[in-house]
C-alpha cells in the first residue's frame, strides 16, 4: 500500500492543486474499505464518499452537483463545501468542508464516469464481478433493504451500460484473503512498474 501511495504522490495535480484519486466499482465490491485504508496510508487524505452526493431521487444524476459543490472550488484551490445526503431522513444536511489537500480520494459507484475523468489523477477499479459484489452488498444491508437493492441493481446496470468506468481504469484492485493485489488496468498506468501486491498484516500497517 505504501508503494501505491508513493506512486500517487508522484502524480501531477489534476484538479487545481489536488491529485484526485477515484475508487470505482460495483456496489458491494469493497470500495469504502479500500479507500479508507488508502487514505490512511496517504497520511489521512480526505475521502469524499459519493453516497453523500447521491440521493434516492438521483442515484446517478449527481454530476452537476458534484462539479459545482466540489470540483470547481477545488480547481480554484479553495475549500469545497458539499451537503451530505442522509439516506434515512431523505434530506441533505448542512454543508461539510472538503479542503484542497494534496490528495483527495473519491469513492463510489460512478467515480470514474466520463464527466469526472478529466479531473482525475488516477482511476482505480475494484475488480470484483458485479453479481458477487451485489450479493455481498445485499448480505451486508439485510432484508429490510431488499426493495432498495432491486432498484439499485437496475439503475447501476443502466449507468454502466451507458457510461462504463472499468475500461478507463489505470489500475485494478483485487481483494484476496490476506490483502489486495493492484494490477495494471485497461487504460494502462502512468509509469512502468510491476504489479503491486499488498498484505494486510499489522506489520505492513494494514
Amino acid at each position: 500500500m505504501h508503494d501505491l501511495a508513493a506512486r500517487i504522490r508522484r502524480l501531477g495535480p489534476s484538479c487545481g492543486p489536488v491529485r484526485l484519486v477515484a475508487v470505482d466499482g460495483h456496489a458491494g465490491s469493497g470500495k469504502s474499505t479500500f479507500a479508507g485504508r488508502l487514505a490512511g496510508v496517504l497520511g489521512g487524505a480526505p475521502v469524499l464518499r459519493l453516497d453523500d452526493v447521491a440521493s434516492h431521487e438521483e442515484l446517478f444524476a449527481w454530476t452537476g452537483r458534484l462539479l459545482s459543490q466540489v470540483l470547481e472550488p477545488l480547481g480554484r484551490g479553495e475549500t469545497a463545501h458539499y451537503a451530505p445526503y442522509d439516506w434515512r431522513t431523505r434530506r441533505f444536511g448542512p454543508p461539510r468542508p472538503l479542503p484542497p489537500a494534496p490528495v483527495v480520494v473519491v469513492e463510489g459507484v460512478g467515480a470514474g464516469r466520463r464527466a469526472l475523468r478529466p479531473h482525475l489523477a488516477l482511476l482505480l477499479w475494484m475488480d470484483l464481478p458485479r453479481e458477487e459484489s451485489w450479493a455481498r452488498g445485499r448480505a451486508r444491508d439485510g432484508e429490510e433493504q431488499r426493495e432498495f437493492w432491486d432498484g439499485w441493481v437496475r439503475a447501476e446496470r443502466e449507468h454502466f451500460a451507458g457510461d462504463p468506468s472499468r475500461p478507463f481504469a489505470d489500475l485494478l484492485v483485487r481483494q484476496g484473503r490476506k490483502g489486495y493485489e493492484v494490477l495494471p488496468g485497461p487504460a494502462g498506468t502512468s509509469e512502468s512498474a510491476p504489479p503491486l501486491t499488498h498484505g494486510d498484516e499489522s506489520s505492513a500497517m494494514w
